[in-house]
């Protein structure tokens, strides 16, 4: 991943026009892309194969087992081997490229109309080729279901995968666990320790996608994992979409989750819908809990009463409420009363001694925490007790929709805490020195940044004051 101001700015490019399978994978040139499961493969496929034809990339598409003679025709082009001699299909294949983009490489043709796969070893030889940018290939069988589990024979996948998508089609949750809904039902049955004639849940989908017999089946030591949750066309799917992926994402083989709607095959890409609506990633939450409190006349604002717990308490118990993937604390002053309040949570809790020194040293010490696997850190003061999980879930969909380097909230038209920043912006966090914060990356960047606008303006209350505490008090009697 790279992290530098070109990314940020292609970053920009991405979240104010559409984000296609390209970003949403993020597709690098060489890249040999295996996709398992049900629930729209072929279709994804070729979606992807003519996004990157636009962007001038030479592309195979393939598969490993079987395909369709009416998805043949689907192919701007394509070429039926007809000999094992590698090298000389290799030389029809490196002709055929010259003269058009997409080439579909498929195996000999069976009696009902279906064509067979290629070695796997194939595609191994095909991405080493200066004509070919990028391998895609469909590496098992679903028979038009929407959720299956493989079979001890499959997914054949070639070992130069660099990408594996396990699909699914988000309409099987809710439908009943038989073979009439889901390929070989039996084999899901033992995955996702279920009976057969079970009605499908969130949490199944998820077994069945991060297991090794399930989507993970096979997978090349190296290689990311994308799933891709398909068929996404409402609410309600859309809301178990972030649920599975935010189960996927507690496994450390998955990279991030995407979700949408990939359709209308059969149209160019000019005329289709984007097929992503988010891309859902790890985010850690970093709560500064270390100043000094200068303003509070002797109290310490982390320690003070809220409810049944204190201010610092009360702010973990919020983040833990929350989608994000981790809790970072960076302690200071009273440290050790700090930690005692969030005993319990699943904090990390890390004591900065430099923290008279300022904000900026906090803000180090956090992201020093952040696990390597973390796309962004969303930056929340330990004083705003109004603060709810309803607001930091928000801003994190926000950037899983949009990947802003930047998303802030706003509160009546203003610019508020928490703010969430992408790893790309580390460094320059890491740069700040004394009481300085965010809020000069926020006017450097405010040309890419977004904002999410929170109805309730009392999230943004923060207790600076022993005044402010008290008018906090006062409103949270009042209910």
């Amino acid at each position: 991943m790279l992290y530098s101001r070109e990314l940020i700015f292609h970053t920009a490019e991405l979240f104010f026009s559409e984000m296609k399978l390209i970003d949403a994978f993020q597709i690098q040139n060489k890249e040999v892309v295996a996709f398992v499961g049900g629930g729209g493969k072929t279709t994804t496929m070729f979606r992807l194969a003519d996004e990157l034809v636009a962007q001038g990339k030479r592309v195979v598409t393939t598969t490993t087992t079987r395909i369709f003679a009416a998805q043949i025709q689907l192919a701007p082009k394509s070429l039926r081997l007809e000999t094992r001699d590698w090298r000389q299909e290799i030389e029809r294949i490196r002709r055929e490229l010259q003269s058009s983009p997409h080439l579909l490489i498929v195996g000999m043709t069976s009696d009902d109309g279906k064509a067979f796969g290629v070695e796997p070893t194939l595609m191994d030889e095909l991405i080493g080729l200066d004509e070919v940018d990028v391998v895609l290939i469909e590496a098992d069988g679903s028979r038009m279901r929407a959720f299956k589990a493989p079979a001890e024979h499959e997914p054949v996948i070639p070992a130069s995968t660099t990408l594996l998508v396990p699909i699914v089609g988000m309409d099987v949750l809710g439908k009943t666990l038989t073979d009439e809904n889901v390929h070989r039902a039996e084999i899901v049955s033992r995955v996702a320790e279920i009976p057969l004639g079970a009605i499908l849940q969130n949490e199944h989908i998820a077994r069945v996608l991060g297991d090794a017999r399930g989507g993970l089946k096979n997978k090349p030591k190296n290689a990311r994992v994308i799933p891709f949750l398909n068929k996404v066309e409402n609410a309600e799917q859309a809301e178990n979409a972030r649920t599975i992926a935010t189960k996927l994402l507690q496994n450390d083989a998955i990279e991030s989750v995407a979700i949408g709607a990939v359709k209308n095959l059969e149209s160019r890409i000019s005329n289709l819908q984007s097929p992503v609506s988010s891309l859902q990633s790890r985010v850690s939450a970093v709560i500064l809990a270390a100043g000094g409190s200068t303003r509070m006349r002797g109290e310490t604002k982390q320690l003070l009463k809220w409810g049944d717990t204190t201010v610092v308490g009360n702010a973990a118990r919020v983040v833990g409420q929350a989608r994000v993937n981790e809790m970072i604390v960076v302690t200071g002053n009273h440290a050790d009363q700090v930690r005692a309040e969030i005993l319990g949570t699943n904090a990390c809790v890390v004591y900065n001694p430099a923290w008279t020194s300022g904000r900026a040293s906090s803000i180090r010490m956090g992201i020093g925490e952040v696990h390597a696997n973390s796309y962004a850190a969303i930056f929340i003061n330990a004083d705003q007790p109004f603060l709810t999980a309803r607001v930091i879930d928000s801003i994190l969909e926000k950037f899983f929709e949009t990947r802003a380097p930047i998303v802030v909230p706003t509160y009546d038209g203003k610019t508020g805490s928490p703010v969430l920043f992408a790893r790309e912006l580390f460094d320059e966090l890491c740069a700040l020195q004394g009481e300085q914060g965010g809020r000069d990356l926020l006017q450097k960047y405010r040309d890419v940044l977004v904002s999410v606008e929170i109805e309730d303006p009392r999230a943004a209350m923060d207790l600076n004051t022993p005044e402010q505490y008290a008018a906090a008090k006062r409103i949270k009697d009042e209910g």
